[in-house]
C-alpha cells in the first residue's frame, strides 16, 4: 500500500527540506522522483542540490539527462516515473500522478503560508485517503524537529 506523508512547511523553505528528505531516501536503498511544475524550478532545485551544503554530494539529474533512468534521483514536471522511483515528492502543488499506487511513499511538500497550496494539500489527502492510502500529517514543534500530527 502507498504511504503519503503531508509535510506542512512553515516559515521554511522546500529547499531547506528537501535535501535531507532526499538523503534518507536513499540511505534506505529508494530511488527518487521529484516532481514540480515548472522547467525553472526543476533547473533552480537542481543547482542548488549540487551547492546545498558544502560536506554532502547528492547524485541526480534532471528528466532530459540522457542517463535519467539510471540516476538515484530526478527532477521532473511531468508525470512518470523515468527512474522507477519508489518515492515521489510532489512540491508547487504539483498533482498526484495518475500511477500514485505504484509508488511506496508520495511525499507532498506544502506551504502552510499560502492559502492556494494549503487548499490543494487538503483536496490531495482527501484523494488519498478515498483511494485507501495511508495518510500522515507532518508539522514541526517549536524546536524546528519535525512531528507526526493527528
Amino acid at each position: 500500500m502507498t504511504e503519503v506523508l503531508f509535510y506542512h512547511l512553515q516559515n521554511m523553505s522546500v529547499e531547506n527540506v528537501l535535501p535531507s528528505l532526499l538523503e534518507k531516501s536513499l540511505e534506505r536503498g529508494w530511488r527518487a522522483v521529484v516532481q514540480s511544475t515548472s522547467q525553472e524550478r526543476a533547473d533552480a532545485l537542481d543547482a542548488h542540490l549540487w551547492t546545498y551544503r558544502d560536506d554532502s554530494f547528492l547524485p541526480h539529474a534532471t528528466w532530459r539527462a540522457g542517463d535519467a533512468e539510471d540516476q538515484p534521483v530526478v527532477l521532473a514536471i511531468a508525470e512518470g516515473n523515468p527512474n522507477r522511483a519508489n518515492v515521489i515528492f510532489l512540491i508547487d502543488n504539483a498533482p498526484l500522478p495518475a500511477d500514485a499506487h505504484s509508488y511506496e511513499r508520495m511525499v507532498l511538500l506544502f506551504n502552510g503560508d499560502d492559502a492556494e497550496a494549503l487548499a490543494a494539500a487538503r483536496g490531495a489527502w482527501t484523494d488519498c485517503k478515498s483511494r485507501g492510502f495511508e495518510v500522515t500529517y507532518w508539522q514541526t514543534d517549536e524546536h524546528g524537529r519535525w512531528q507526526r500530527r493527528q
